[in-house]
């Protein structure tokens, strides 16, 4: 695995994305930037965007919505249910994009940290969609390149907390 690259896997005609990452940071740390509502704003989305958290409530049974923020003031707003926060191992969650015209398009992600040697934490965040379509509209929408965006900002954060 390369390291500061974010490494995007799935199969044709399947309905998930894996996503493979390794911080230069420990796994507390790295989980503590998912967790705490001062660190997720600061690097979660790409940088064109700013983001304000309407609910943010990381613990199994809670909730949270966020709204991204583009320079023409259009909004983007996503929401969730965390079904389960196991610190510092797991997350699993949902997700839903509020600006689509047919509700219902809800992801089931699971975020796995594990500790590497050297003080390093390995990402894996595992999404199934409901259908190959949700699955390939995502990949077609720039997903891979806000993620990319996402966590270069989130590996320069933990560079600066650490």
């Amino acid at each position: 695995m390369i390291e500061n690259e974010a490494i995007l896997t799935y199969e044709p005609g399947g309905q998930q994305i894996c996503m493979t990452r390794v911080f230069n940071a420990p796994r507390e740390l790295v989980f503590k930037a998912f967790t705490d509502a001062a660190l997720i704003v600061e690097w979660l989305g790409p940088r064109k965007l700013t983001m304000k958290l309407d609910t943010f409530e990381p613990r199994s049974g809670g909730n949270w919505r966020y709204i991204h923020l583009d320079n023409n003031g259009n909004e983007y707003a996503f929401r969730g249910v965390y079904h389960e926060v196991s610190a510092p191992e797991r997350i699993i969650q949902t997700f839903e994009f509020e600006g689509l015209p047919e509700k219902g398009h809800v992801i089931l992600e699971t975020a796995k940290f594990e500790e590497l040697e050297g003080g390093k934490t390995k990402l894996v965040m595992e999404s199934v969609f409901q259908s190959v379509a949700d699955r390939d509209g995502m990949l077609h929408s720039g997903m891979e390149q806000g993620m990319q965006d996402s966590y270069e900002r989130l590996a320069e954060l933990l560079d600066r907390i650490k």
